[in-house]
């Protein structure tokens, strides 16, 4: 079976974290004793899913050093950070593939491997597929649902479930994109638009570490039993 690639997001500025990410990127800030790319990395199978890309932007010399003898590869954003839809077409170099894993790495999760989800969920006549969550089962998320599930598992824009920054999504139309800094929503509304944009919804738990006092939440979800 071939190895879908992954992308990492890491490159973002995290001034949601105040202090905390004066003197570090946000994807070192801890959570349970264990910075937050380690947390992403952990989920990552590597019979499943190679190779690992992790952009860089803000402090990425401490990311480097910090993943030094991990089996990652870094798309350097230090000239100019280019979001998340321009990122991923940033990396396609070393990523290798059409169809592409992305995934955020300012959140933590309880349950099933989400990664391992998705997978098992996605199927070719799919141009992306984003793995969603209830809000009653997202963690120190502040904002209003993202988008609205129809019956066939396709997506539209809605106060429904929340995004949790993980998509298998095709590449091709990033090259028709204009610009050279965008969010991946660009990308998200042309496939909208052709009917091509899916959902699945996560079984688990979901923290979005976004801000100083979502750590404690996600610390706390962590070591909740299965009991």
């Amino acid at each position: 079976m071939t190895k879908m690639p992954i992308l990492l997001f890491a490159a973002g500025l995290g001034t949601r974290m105040g202090a905390l990410t004066r003197d570090k990127p946000k994807p070192l800030v801890s959570v349970g004793g264990k910075a937050l790319i380690d947390h992403a990395l952990d989920l990552i199978d590597p019979t499943k899913i190679a190779p690992c890309v992790v952009n860089l932007h803000y402090k990425g010399a401490m990311l480097r050093d910090h993943l030094q003898g991990r089996d990652v590869l870094f798309s350097d954003e230090s000239g100019m950070l280019l979001e998340t839809g321009g990122g991923l077409r940033h990396a396609l170099a070393l990523l290798g593939n059409d169809v592409i894993c992305t995934l955020n790495t300012d959140a933590v999760w309880r349950g099933t491997n989400p990664i391992s989800q998705l997978l098992a969920a996605w199927r070719p006549e799919m141009e992306a597929l984003l793995l969603t969550v209830p809000p009653a089962r997202a963690v120190g998320h502040k904002g209003r649902g993202d988008f609205l599930l129809d019956a066939d598992g396709r997506l539209t824009r809605g106060a429904g479930n929340i995004y949790t920054g993980l998509q298998i999504v095709r590449t091709d139309d990033l090259g028709n994109i204009a610009q050279d800094a965008f969010s991946m929503n660009v990308l998200w509304d042309r496939i909208t638009a052709r009917g091509g944009l899916f959902g699945h919804v996560y079984d688990g738990q979901w923290c979005d570490v976004g801000q100083p006092e979502s750590i404690a939440l996600a610390e706390a979800m962590l070591e909740q039993s299965d009991v």
